[in-house]
């Protein structure tokens, strides 16, 4: 299944010289790097790491909000031949230094606000840590005199290397083989503690070229995106930097905490021509700006009313389209589960959005069809140089866990062979613990994770994500999670208190609108699904970076 790869490195340096002279990226309202400055600042950071003694396969971290500079230390980093240890900032101080530590970094690049909370006595054998929010990278520490000379002599080292001008023939990197270790990414964890994914650069190609080959279709060169998720994670990475910057289209990243209005705002200004996105972004905009005007008396009637409906219809797209800039070709929606009633409400209005479907393992591409071609309630077909089966006997109708095989999957789990051995088989097969079906088109339909999967009185499967899907449809139900206490499944419910309060309810009120909910559920699932009780939370859960709740942390929860 797995064919030979081109160098992702040979790709990077092509899309610098092809694209010199145009915008690459830009911190949205502060500052715009042209292909040329990119490669000028690479060049540098190449000059450091080589003046530190960083060798071909060293480590080097990364960990900061989304911003040009982290991505130009990425490609440096991979350019370079050393291995990118991209961090999410949403982590615990504590977690970032333990991935530090695991990961053997040498380096580490620190962002403005994460700086602050990391105590580098707690990461000993770095040799030099760099801050990315600024001109120059500035040292904030140097433990050996290597570093301390590279940073200080940087302009002198590049000075005397380019004399006159830095041109685009000078550039040169460091050409990788297919399954040389690229990224080392640690997994932000819904169900159990972060591992380090070891990806290779034939699964970073891989992902690139199936992007360019059937994203970019109706993509120019000087097309805008804008960055939302996490560069860290490899949904963000993958989707919102590389596949853009390798294509020459101009990525902006938000310098302000990602609000509605934040993002409403870029959006309008942006106008990005393809929006990736996680459900919950989807989700929020859709209960706000559209669900409300389909509910009101008048556009009741008219989508009752044949010669109105497909009109309605129509320009509650065209809103919908307009709050999201405008322009763009699809929205992909992928990282976690997606609310299939606000997705039948997408697709009746005839929405440009698919869903697809990726994991850390595969960097990240496993499923995706183009909004014309997707199916409602799949996440697409398997993708290029990638195999996707069901550990099932009947593929179609027996529920089972999802494999996939291909030039996407991950060498394995950095200093961990156990974990290794039980996500990838003999055969090549990654275990992605999801489970689900593949229809007869091979569109993949995930029904929950394997380890979420819960066992009935009598046996019986229980996934608690059908269950949250039809509950989370229901009024004041913001965000759901199903436990099973004692075989009793329970709902824990998360209600907005805005909404609440627009709504005029009391708490007592609350409290009977979730025993109705449980009733119009109990309905609608077979016996062994129906909840036993619900309990409020009173505050949101805890969620990854990519807004998928923890699960694990409320198994145990008080009922």
């Amino acid at each position: 299944m797995i064919t030979e790869a081109q160098s992702f490195n040979t790709c990077v340096q092509e899309a610098l010289q092809k694209y010199w002279d145009m915008d690459a990226l830009t911190d949205y309202g502060v500052q715009t790097f042209q292909y040329k400055d990119v490669a000028r600042v690479i060049e540098k950071l190449h000059i450091i790491f080589d003046n530190c003694g960083i060798q071909h396969g060293d480590k080097v971290a990364i960990c900061g909000r989304n911003s040009a500079k982290w991505g130009i230390t990425f490609l440096a980093t991979l350019t370079y031949g050393a291995v990118a240890v991209p961090i999410l900032n949403e982590f615990h101080p504590e977690q970032i230094q333990d991935i530090v530590n695991h990961s053997e970094a040498k380096l580490l690049f620190v962002g403005d606000i994460v700086w602050p909370k990391l105590n580098p006595d707690k990461m000993p054998n770095l040799e030099g840590i760099f801050g990315i929010n600024n001109e120059e990278y500035s040292l904030l520490v140097g433990r050996t005199e290597k570093v301390r000379y590279a940073r200080e002599n940087l302009n002198r080292l590049f000075g005397e290397k380019y004399p006159v001008n830095f041109r685009k023939q000078h550039i040169q990197y460091c050409v990788d083989r297919p399954d040389e270790l690229a990224v080392l990414n640690y997994t932000s964890g819904t169900t159990s503690n972060s591992k380090g994914v070891m990806l290779p650069f034939r699964a970073m190609w891989s992902n690139y070229r199936f992007a360019a080959d059937v994203l970019a279709v109706d993509m120019r060169p000087g097309d805008r995106v804008l960055s939302m998720l996490p560069m860290a994670h490899m949904y963000g990475l993958a989707f919102e930097f590389l596949f853009e910057f390798l294509c020459g289209v101009h990525v902006y990243f938000l310098s302000k905490t990602p609000s509605p209005a934040v993002l409403l705002g870029a959006f309008a200004d942006i106008k990005p021509r393809l929006i990736i996105a996680v459900p919950l972004i989807i989700e929020k905009v859709v209960r706000k700006a559209v669900l409300p005007k389909l509910q009101t008396p008048a556009v009741k009637i008219a989508l009752h009313t044949p010669f109105l409906r497909e009109r309605v219809k129509a320009e509650v797209c065209h809103k919908l389209q307009q709050a999201f800039g405008g322009n763009f070709i699809e929205i992909v929606v992928g990282g976690a589960a997606f609310s299939q009633d606000i997705e039948t409400v997408l697709h009746d209005i005839n929405f440009n959005y698919t869903v697809g479907y990726g994991t850390t393992e595969c960097a990240p591409l496993v499923g995706y069809s183009d909004w014309r071609e997707f199916k409602q309630g799949s996440c697409g077909r398997a993708v290029h140089r990638m195999e996707v089966r069901i550990d099932s006997e009947n593929q179609q109708n027996i529920i089972g866990e999802i494999l996939v095989r291909g030039m996407n999957v991950m060498l394995g789990y950095y200093k961990n062979d156990e974990a290794t051995a039980a996500a990838l088989d003999k055969d090549g097969w990654y275990h992605t613990g999801d489970l689900g079906i593949i229809d007869a088109e091979g569109n993949i339909f995930i029904k929950g994770r394997s380890k979420n999967m819960l066992l009935g009185a009598n046996g019986q499967n229980i996934y608690p994500e059908e269950i949250e899907d039809k509950l989370s449809a229901l009024p004041y139900v913001t965000e759901c999670v199903v436990i099973q206490k004692d075989q009793l499944l329970y709902g824990l419910v998360y209600s907005d208190p805005e909404e609440v309060k627009a709504g005029g309810l009391s708490d007592a009120m609350l409290e009977a609108q979730m025993e109705e909910n449980r009733r119009m559920l109990n309905q609608a699932v077979p016996s062994y699904a129906r909840l036993h009780a619900i309990k409020l939370m009173s505050e949101e859960f805890e969620k990854t970076p990519k807004k998928s709740i923890k699960r694990y942390k409320y198994k145990e929860y008080p009922v």
